[in-house]
């Protein structure tokens, strides 16, 4: 390419403020001689409803703080377009999300490391995820005591979860006190990032706004980065738009993208790497050819049930205005209350066949709410309140259905192309089958006898394998956990390798939850700090912690 004009340069840029970005501003940044520039495409993450914890069904279809992005039809969901929200503000979407915190199975890591990800066993990631948090438990074999990110229990009062933990036991469920603990399956109450005011911990929270004063670390908002600049096959910088201009930014060590599963392919194929064929259909230079991007896309589809509540005793029951106004004060004033906590009074992690020996962990997770999803402020006579029920989320851990992301044009301001491709393996209908009828046989137990009613979600009649699949195509959606975009690895379908850097250029690496080359058995977010976390050691030339001393799987 020809000569730059610099308009800036550092020593290193990060591309997203998102979950990952924030954990590599914080580490970089804490080295006083290497300069490091933030860019984060969205805002402030100041909104009342970004930090009440309550209020994340909310801030989630708020479009200001969302990308706003939409899958296309989908092929085996009848052509139904799905919603895809990505948090387009300072945490990205640790800032939006439902704020669970849990790794996965250790099984996940092991499979990465076996695949040839040297590096990343679950024995050598548990260090960075203990490294990460702050955990209600103190610090032990399995957690951190003094971590950047607050991780807490769910408040369970207001919750109704003692019922629910005893149907779990009488449905066969083991008891689980830490999911991310000695073993990973049963009935757990969920961690959630939360601080001790009750706020949301999100990373921007946790790592970012603690260092924000450091005089070495720069953090530009409404920063839209359009490519990654190259020269004879190294990054040297990017080009991004901010203020209505232009402005080129040079890189004197490193640009590393953390723009998430989305963001980050759209970038590389912007900047010419990827697919070659789809990069010249569209005029960009081929720059670099790596087939793998934006491939490999995987989330974990969810199912809705939603039964009837027997007694008005929901957290519905919260949400009468007067009730809502005196627990807004509450949450603002004390941090505490019904509104500083997750709405969730239980998580289930379940094999979807016991006896099939080929499942060795748990590929169901079951989010319990004791509310309906679309539940809403009421008061008597001035507005009614809606019907009491309970609502479960099916999330299916596995999907054997691969998606990609695609550019629609060379415009970085259009939205990519999003192929998620759920259910188009056939057996993924038959894991959610599973999950839908072990989530019936839950709340079918005596526990909940005097609680639950009949299910009014999908519908209790529905019974049959097709009855179920139409539902599936008519409801199922994303639980907002895409992966694997920019996946590594050692073969020619690897976008980055081991260490993170992009194959075949010089100066560039993907640190976020893209990279998973596999999808992790939980919510991806504790991952995602995790992999930041490592990337940060890889990029400083830090030493890895040693690995940690396990015990067999249980």
């Amino acid at each position: 390419m020809t000569a730059v004009s610099w308009d800036h340069e550092v020593d290193f840029v990060v591309v997203g403020a998102g979950t990952a970005g924030c954990v590599l501003a914080n580490r970089l940044s804490a080295q006083p001689g290497q300069q490091v520039l933030l860019l984060e495409a969205g805002g402030s993450d100041a909104h009342p409803l970004v930090r009440m914890p309550a209020g994340f069904t909310r801030v989630v279809q708020r479009r200001a703080l969302n990308w706003g992005y939409s899958s296309e039809p989908e092929p085996a969901l009848g052509g139904r377009v799905v919603p895809v929200p990505r948090g387009r503000v300072l945490g990205g979407s640790s800032s939006i999300n439902g704020m669970f915190h849990i790794r996965g199975d250790r099984r996940d890591f092991d499979d990465w490391a076996a695949a040839g990800c040297a590096g990343w066993s679950y024995a050598e990631v548990l260090p960075y995820f203990m490294r990460s948090e702050s955990n209600w438990r103190g610090a032990g074999p399995f957690h951190g005591g003094d971590g950047p990110l607050q991780v807490r229990a769910i408040d369970e009062r207001h919750l109704l979860a003692e019922p629910l933990r005893e149907a779990a036991r009488q449905a066969g469920h083991h008891v689980n006190e830490d999911y991310d603990g000695a073993r990973h399956d049963g009935i757990a109450r969920g961690d959630v990032a939360i601080d001790r005011r009750g706020r949301r911990h999100s990373s921007a929270r946790a790592y970012l706004r603690p260092v924000r004063g450091r005089p070495n670390l720069q953090v530009w908002t409404q920063a839209l980065t359009q490519r990654v600049l190259l020269e004879d096959g190294c990054a040297v910088g990017v080009e991004l738009e901010r203020g209505g201009r232009v402005q080129r930014v040079r890189a004197r060590r490193e640009v590393v993208l953390c723009a998430g599963a989305y963001g980050s392919p759209q970038l590389l194929m912007l900047s010419g790497i990827g697919p070659g064929e789809d990069l010249q259909r569209l005029g960009i230079a081929v720059r670099q050819a790596l087939p793998g991007v934006g491939a490999n896309l995987v989330e974990h589809p969810r199912m809705p049930l939603q039964f009837k509540a027997l007694q008005p005793l929901t957290f519905l029951r919260q949400l009468r205005l007067d009730r809502a106004v005196l627990s807004v004060l509450r949450w603002a004033f004390a941090g505490t209350g019904p509104f500083a906590t997750q709405i969730c009074h239980g998580t289930v992690l379940l094999k979807s066949d016991p006896a099939d020996p080929a499942i060795d962990r748990p590929d169901i997770q079951l989010l319990c709410n004791p509310v309906r999803l679309d539940a809403r402020l009421w008061f008597p006579l001035l507005a009614p309140a809606q019907p009491h029920a309970f609502y479960v989320t099916v999330c299916q851990l596995y999907s054997k259905s691969r998606g990609r992301v695609t550019l629609r044009s060379t415009d970085p301001r259009e939205a990519p192309r999003i192929a998620l491709n759920l259910f188009t393996h056939p057996q993924d209908f038959a894991t959610m089958r599973a999950g839908l009828r072990a989530a019936r046989v839950l709340y079918r137990q005596p526990a909940l006898a005097a609680l639950v009613g009949t299910e009014v979600l999908p519908g209790a009649d529905l019974r049959s394998d097709a009855e179920l699949d139409d539902a599936i195509r008519a409801l199922a959606g994303i639980t907002h956990h895409p992966v694997g975009t920019c996946a590594m690895g050692t073969g020619p379908a690897a976008v980055t390798d081991p260490q993170l850097r992009v194959r075949g250029v010089a100066g560039l690496r993907v640190a976020d939850a893209s990279v998973m080359p596999t999808i992790v058995g939980g919510n991806t977010n504790a991952a995602t700090l995790m992999i930041a976390d490592k990337a940060a050691d890889l990029m400083l030339g830090c030493p890895a912690p040693p690995p940690a001393v396990l015990a067999p799987t249980p």
